[in-house]
């Protein structure tokens, strides 16, 4: 309990950060071999069957964000969006799950999950001058007007997953401490009125 008021960094806080690498990691090595293997498509016919035709690879290169929005805007206002923005997100994001004794574990391994993304998509940013390699293309049939769900990489597949799981922990997890504290408020009236 010591260290939970006393802001000490243990190893159990660290611990969600091999997710972050993980993610890294398997996003990077994912995108290396899609751009060793596999060419820049033209058509959608150019893609790669992976189970069936529901998920194929294909390759694209992303300048903007998700949808390709930002593709076309001066390359200052993309690094600044795109590179420096985020970049401030996944730091407050990493500070905020080290530091935050609150936090569910799901909510500390899902934000790691989403420091990571934020990461493998960062690198591709900066260190590709053709923007974010893109690979996962999955077919909609039709759904909600759309032959294809826009392509993707793992890194977008964790931001999106654990956004998601961390959302709905937030919205379903109380932290011991108000739980606790509920009962202990002396100012809170029963409602059986004892």
């Amino acid at each position: 309990m010591s260290d939970q008021n006393n802001g000490t960094i243990t190893r159990k806080d660290l611990m969600p950060f091999i997710l972050s690498l993980a993610i890294v990691a398997a996003d990077q090595v994912s995108k290396a071999l899609v751009v060793r293997f596999i060419e820049p498509y033209r058509l959608t016919r150019d893609a790669i069957p992976v189970i069936g035709n529901f998920v194929s690879f294909i390759r694209t290169q992303n300048l903007g964000v998700a949808f390709s929005i930002g593709q076309s805007w001066p390359p200052v206002a993309r690094r600044i969006l795109f590179i420096v923005i985020p970049l401030a997100v996944v730091i407050f994001a990493s500070i905020y799950l080290v530091r935050d004794k609150d936090l569910s574990r799901l909510q500390r391994w899902a934000l790691a999950g989403i420091v990571g993304g934020g990461l493998g998509n960062l690198v591709d940013r900066i260190a590709r001058a053709d923007g974010v390699v893109d690979f996962i293309m999955v077919n909609m049939y039709g759904f909600l007007g759309q032959n294809y769900f826009p392509i993707f990489n793992i890194a977008d597949s964790s931001v999106t997953v654990c956004g998601i799981l961390l959302i709905v922990s937030m919205i379903f997890y109380r932290s011991p401490d108000s739980i606790s504290g509920e009962t202990a408020d002396p100012n809170r009236q029963d409602l059986t009125g004892e």
